[in-house]
């Protein structure tokens, strides 16, 4: 193994933490060590900046660099300063995923603050503050996320549908639940790391990147060194470079332990 890692690039559910928030003191651990160790570490996930900030409370950074809403937002912290963002025209693509899933929640990131929404989404899924608005109110504008919640079907169900829609002028990323992100078109996690990396001098061949959902697919493949976690979908493992542990083995502090 000679690959040495400048950046880390780490997806937060089911990578950092588990599917109650719960990060384990291994993994805590681990990512600290390669902090002490000069590494640069970039908190990389669909969540908004708050999310994103619950997650660097747990890990006790005082400052750096993280990447929201998939690659939409790239900001600094602390305190939270947009370094970076890209926000696109939602009204197309939502009218017509609601036009099959009329009974479809809906939610707008709102950067730094929290959701727009058109009904109350289950507890615990989105945070921050949270505003109740018509469909036509949240996509009057650009935006950098949608979220579109479909709590009647099942996961493979929504995926199929949003799917077959052909979806054009925008990105969109299908979750483990009837949940699909949709960004603007051509941003991923992987677009916001290469910022990141401009920024910063880093080349990609220096880049490790460990995730665990369909939003990091790009990640993986484009990063010097991939890696999905073990529950990963196989989609995901088959373009990932290697493949670690689950969150219930602490698979990023498996891998992250191969450079302390």
């Amino acid at each position: 193994m000679t690959f040495s890692p400048r950046l880390v690039a780490l997806d937060v559910d089911g990578t950092l933490v588990d599917g109650n928030n719960n990060m384990s003191a291994a993994v805590r651990d681990a990512v600290w060590g390669l902090r002490g160790n000069g590494i640069e570490t970039v908190i990389t996930t669909g969540r908004a900046i708050p999310g994103v900030m619950n997650t660097v409370e747990q890990l006790g950074f005082g400052d750096g660099i993280a990447i929201a809403s998939n690659g939409a937002v790239v900001f600094s912290y602390a305190p939270p300063t947009v370094l970076h963002s890209v926000t696109f025209d939602a009204s197309a693509a939502v009218a017509v995923i609601l036009a099959e899933v009329p009974d479809a929640m809906v939610a707008v990131e709102e950067r730094g603050v929290g959701y727009r929404v058109n009904r109350p989404f289950p507890e615990g899924e989105i945070g921050g503050q949270i505003r109740l608005q018509s469909v036509e109110e949240l996509v009057a504008h650009p935006v950098s996320r949608v979220i579109i919640r479909a709590p009647g079907h099942t996961a493979e169900e929504f995926g199929a549908i949003v799917s077959e829609i052909g979806l054009t002028g925008t990105s969109y990323y299908i979750g483990y639940s009837a949940w699909v992100d949709l960004a603007p078109e051509g941003v991923s996690k992987a677009s916001g790391l290469e910022f990141v990396c401009k920024r910063l001098g880093v080349d990609v061949s220096e880049v490790l990147a460990v995730g665990d959902g369909h939003n990091d697919f790009e990640m993986l493949e484009w990063a010097g060194r991939g890696v999905a976690m073990g529950h990963a979908p196989d989609r995901v493992k088959h373009i990932a470079d290697d493949v670690t542990g689950s969150i219930e083995q602490d698979g990023l502090a498996q891998e992250l332990s191969r450079y302390l």
